[in-house]
């Protein structure tokens, strides 16, 4: 019955994982049904290299198990507060890649320096407050800096990125880590021209974006 939701996962996990998104077993990500209320989410501490498409979880929000005999990633709660607090969300990705994950140790903001960050990302890199993780909290705080973002870095954690679906959550993720690795290469830091506020305005005009 959720052989699609789970094919999806399990490529776009595979994808992750080689793509160094993912790492051994870190990372997660998930797919929402709002009309059926389930998704499907990666399951906890088995590595990526290994993952079969019966190892992927169906559960509800409230945390039911409706298929699978593996525990769901402990990162569950975050998947759940997201999808709760953002309806045009259909899927999450929540990576520890390491050009991101650099912003997130240093708490540092991305601004907006690349023209597709506006397509993307929504605008600027918000850094979501820390909260430990495995915990609702983190969901909460990542909810807070999605505000009119399609991407956010986690305090001393890594990074999640969201999407009306799973390939678009994915392209999210993966062009953060570009733009992040664009930033950290930089040679001089002062140097980066950062894209003026006004501009940036004009392009949420263009792409039919809110204002923060």
């Amino acid at each position: 019955m959720f052989d699609e939701m789970k094919k999806t996962v399990l490529w776009h996990a595979k994808q992750a994982y080689k793509e160094k998104l993912f790492a051994g077993t870190s990372g997660n990500l998930s797919v929402y049904d709002r009309e059926a209320d389930v998704m499907a989410i990666t399951p906890s501490s088995l590595h990526y290299g290994l993952m079969q498409e019966e190892d992927i979880v169906i559960m509800r929000l409230d945390g039911t198990i409706v298929e699978g005999s593996r525990k769901p990633s402990s990162e569950w709660q975050m998947h759940q507060v997201i999808y709760q607090n953002k309806p045009e969300v259909r899927a999450v990705v929540h990576t520890h890649s390491p050009y991101a994950t650099s912003f997130a140790v240093n708490h540092k903001e991305i601004p907006v320096i690349l023209v597709e960050m506006m397509l993307f990302l929504g605008g600027s890199v918000r850094v979501a407050d820390f909260a430990i993780n495995g915990t609702k909290e983190v969901g909460d705080a990542v909810v807070k800096a999605l505000y009119n973002r399609k991407a956010c870095t986690m305090a001393n954690h890594g990074a999640v990125a969201v999407g009306e679906s799973l390939e678009k959550a994915y392209l999210s993720a993966i062009y953060l880590e570009d733009v992040a690795k664009i930033y950290c290469l930089t040679p001089d830091k002062s140097a980066i021209h950062v894209i003026p506020e006004d501009i940036v305005d004009k392009m949420r005009e263009k792409y039919h974006l809110p204002k923060d």
